[in-house]
């Protein structure tokens, strides 16, 4: 097994037991509503991150030069 594998590997049984555990949290504990409260403002806060990234990008970000024409000249059109 490489390393790309052996990462796979650990990766899939990280995210299983993530799956597990947070199954479990959410029907069995009794910090049902905290679970949920958390979830749904991690994944706010991760959209607004997002946003906010971008929005910094572009503000700070120069304008692209313009595009300058490419001039004509006759001895193109001769041929």
């Amino acid at each position: 097994m490489n390393k790309d594998q052996a990462m796979g590997a650990v990766i899939f049984v990280a995210s299983l037991l993530g799956i597990i555990v947070y199954g479990w949290l959410l029907f069995f504990s009794l910090w049902t509503m905290m679970v949920l409260k958390i979830t749904f403002f991690i994944a706010v806060a991760a959209i607004l991150a997002i946003l906010c990234w971008i929005g910094w990008t572009m503000a700070t970000t120069p304008p692209p030069k313009p595009i300058e024409p490419e001039s004509t000249s006759t001895e193109s059109k001769k041929e």
